[in-house]
């Protein structure tokens, strides 16, 4: 019977998944898709690798159904699309680590408790992440399980580039510069170290934008600064969250406005970025889309932080040589891609405006001081790759 690693990422309303065949010679994907809008009408969508739709379904009036109900559906049709294969592992996206967690671990009771713990920093996704792997024990107790961390890949930073100028009492209780999209960065890092080893040693800047949106100084393929910190709120701006921010305004919030603390987390995490700017939405390609002058500031505002926090970080790595796009804006918006280099040209950057046009792997221009690299990531891989090495350890891909 044939082996199978699931890779699952779980937010509040979604569950991203990939299924990955494990033998001898292969880690090949075997079928890859959501369900989305749980808690209202889910739906569930799956692809094979080569983009062929598996199953398509919506549960119409399926507000009750939980993600538990949801998963023993997933995995009662993972089952019969792959009847002579057996799932082995499932694999997580876990937020937070903490200072606990910089690898892998396998779940028990114990790590549950201590990233239980760690909800109030990503209260967005950890509890999520965490419900989910609840869901699983319940449903197939007797299936290893293994937590990913977000953070982990930025663990081994230098000390000065976690730390807040608080006292230090604060910085030894672990109010610190963690940093995320870490099995993004991961993934991109031991790509390169297989297809470009010579440039993956290099000092580069990895862009993952999307609607979450962080960059991550890399030198060797190790992380060596970041613009998320203590938690997903810091550094750019992104779809619904601010970035950077004086925390002087939400002091003033507080006072002047009596703004609560829930208040401001609504604020923070979901009325803000490109769509607080706009008024329009928080997707990219809407504000692309529209002749609203506010649409066209959030979208300078984008840009403008994005090469203003890569400079701070080309600081932080002593120069850079190269600069890789990631995640839906990064991999499929060269407007985005092409301003943000304009702005990026003081470094020696020259693009390719034809080769940026047509999303090529290589968009820098001949007689670039900076390569520049477009490459898709995949934290799902990732994972089934840490997962396989828990169960599988010759197998690790």
């Amino acid at each position: 019977m044939g082996r199978v690693i699931a890779s699952l990422n779980a937010g509040s309303s979604s569950i991203k998944f990939a299924l990955f065949h494990v033998g001898q010679d292969e880690f090949a994907l075997a079928a890859s898709g959501k369900v989305e809008g749980i808690g209202t009408a889910p739906h569930l969508v799956a692809h094979d690798a080569a983009g062929t739709i598996l199953i398509e379904r919506t549960w119409d009036g399926g507000d009750g159904l939980s993600h538990e109900a949801l998963l023993q559906e997933l995995l009662h049709w993972a089952a019969g699309h792959l009847p002579e294969h057996e799932i082995v592992a499932v694999g997580h996206r876990v937020a937070h680590g903490g200072l606990r967690f910089g690898q892998p671990a396998l779940v028990d009771d114990a790590l549950l408790a201590a990233l239980e713990m760690l909800c109030p920093l990503v209260p967005l996704h950890q509890p999520h992440n965490l419900a989910v792997i609840r869901a699983i024990r319940a449903l197939r107790p007797e299936l290893p399980q293994i937590a990913c961390f977000d953070t982990g890949f930025h663990q081994g930073r230098p000390e000065v580039a976690t730390r807040f100028a608080l006292p230090r009492a604060l910085h030894d209780r672990g109010i610190r510069s963690y940093g995320f999209h870490g099995l993004s960065y991961e993934y991109i890092a031991h790509r390169l170290s297989k297809t470009e080893p010579a440039f993956a040693g290099k000092r580069l800047i990895v862009a993952h934008l999307g609607n979450g949106a962080s960059l991550c100084a890399m030198h060797a393929g190790k992380s060596v600064d970041t613009t998320m910190s203590f938690t997903a709120l810091d550094g750019l701006v992104m779809g619904t969250r601010c970035g950077t921010i004086d925390p002087g305004v939400l002091l003033y919030l507080q006072t002047q406005d009596g703004k609560s603390v829930t208040e401001l987390e609504t604020l923070l995490y979901s009325q803000s970025g490109l769509l607080g700017v706009s008024g329009v939405s928080s997707d990219m390609r809407v504000l692309h889309a529209s002749s609203d002058p506010h649409a066209i500031e959030a979208i300078d505002l984008f840009v403008w932080r994005a090469a203003r926090e890569a400079g701070a970080l080309i600081s932080s790595l002593g120069g850079i040589d190269g600069l890789v796009f990631t995640a839906g804006i990064g991999e499929n918006d060269p407007v985005i891609r092409a301003a943000i280099c304009e702005r990026l040209a003081w470094t020696g950057l020259i693009i390719d405006a034809e080769a940026n046009r047509r999303n090529a792997t290589t968009i820098n221009a001949t007689g670039s001081s900076v390569a520049v690299r477009v490459i898709p990531t995949d934290e799902e891989r990732m994972i089934a790759m840490h997962a396989v090495a828990f169960v599988m350890p010759a197998q690790r891909a």
